[in-house]
């Protein structure tokens, strides 16, 4: 046959492993801000512009404005919302352009960064994570959903009963198994970290944004650096963010999706990111701006990640929050 098909997927858990062993996979991973702002420039406002019967030249936006409505108004890997973002202010000049008078000369309309409040409105809630990471127990871990990578936060916490770990936060079964190996390793290190969970009580490990479902190979190492925080009473700095998996001997495995979630912790302010030593290599993908902008540590071992994870004793609470 001579047709060839071009299909798209967000992500490939969905697709069934007979199907997904046929065909070739091509990943286009997320854009920077920079090349988001290049697209839109060269490619969706040329598009936008004579789809909403303007001329050139009617309607100009300045690279400040461009910029504003990429850093302000999409949090996304993509350039979907971006596109729409455009058209929406595109129509809004179509509006005042057709309620001119006659009489009215024809000036060209410039959208400055200085209009998009009133022609956008308000922009999404920039969420600081120094906020969210402010008392042990908490961490920061990083992972790639449909839309492409994001932030994800980890809470423990100790609760009456006994048993094994409660789990909250829609997560899928790899994830679960994780937070079991989690407790194993924090145990074995119980001599050498000086921690113990107290007699009676067991761990509840929660992932907030519950409706969005959670699963995956890589938030080992974020478990048990939250949990080692709260059985510590140390903090967990609120500028590192980590990825990867743990194995019951402690070492630190390597995952998938590097540039995406390098491209996340960028995106939300974070300064350092912890990676697993074996995903070097992935760092080739991502972009220059972003890999000088962002302090990323290699990692072998749950140590390692314990040592640049955890604030200083002595700036930390003394002991855990129990429920």
């Amino acid at each position: 046959s001579d047709v060839v098909f071009i299909a798209t997927a967000n992500v490939l858990d969905t697709i069934p492993g007979p199907l997904l062993d046929r065909l070739e996979i091509i990943t286009l991973d997320g854009y920077t801000e920079i090349e988001k702002t290049t697209i839109a420039q060269d490619h969706l406002l040329p598009r936008l512009v004579e789809r909403n019967g303007l001329r050139p030249g009617e309607v100009a936006l300045t690279d400040d404005a461009i910029r504003g409505v990429v850093t302000r108004y999409t949090r996304e890997a993509g350039v979907r919302r971006l596109e729409r973002q455009l058209d929406k202010l595109l129509r809004k000049s179509v509006t005042t352009i057709a309620m001119r008078d006659e009489d009215e000369p024809s000036e060209s309309i410039v959208i400055t960064d200085e209009d998009l409040g009133e022609l956008l409105g308000k922009p999404i809630p920039e969420e600081e994570v120094s906020g969210r990471i402010d008392r042990p127990g908490m961490a920061t871990g990083l992972a790639v959903t449909g839309a492409g990578g994001d932030v994800l936060f980890v809470e423990t916490a100790l609760v009456d009963g006994k048993g094994e770990p409660i789990l909250t936060g829609q997560l899928g079964d790899v994830m679960k198994e994780s937070a079991t190996i989690v407790r194993s390793v924090v145990a074995t290190r119980a001599d050498e970290l000086e921690v113990a969970i107290p007699e009676g009580k067991r761990l509840h490990v929660h992932f907030p944004a519950g409706a969005v479902p959670k699963d995956g190979p890589s938030a080992g190492v974020t478990m048990t650096t939250a949990l080692t925080s709260l059985l510590t009473g140390r903090r967990v700095r609120s500028d590192v963010a980590m990825t990867g998996e743990v194995t019951l001997q402690g070492r630190v495995l390597p995952i998938g999706g590097v540039k995406q979630k390098v491209l996340a912790a960028h995106r939300a302010g974070i300064g350092t990111v912890l990676l697993p030593k074996d995903n070097e290599r992935d760092l080739e993908d991502v972009p220059t701006e972003v890999a000088e902008a962002i302090e990323i540590h290699l990692v072998g071992d749950i140590d390692q990640v314990l040592d640049l994870a955890l604030e200083p004793e002595s700036s930390s609470a003394a002991t855990p929050e129990v429920v």
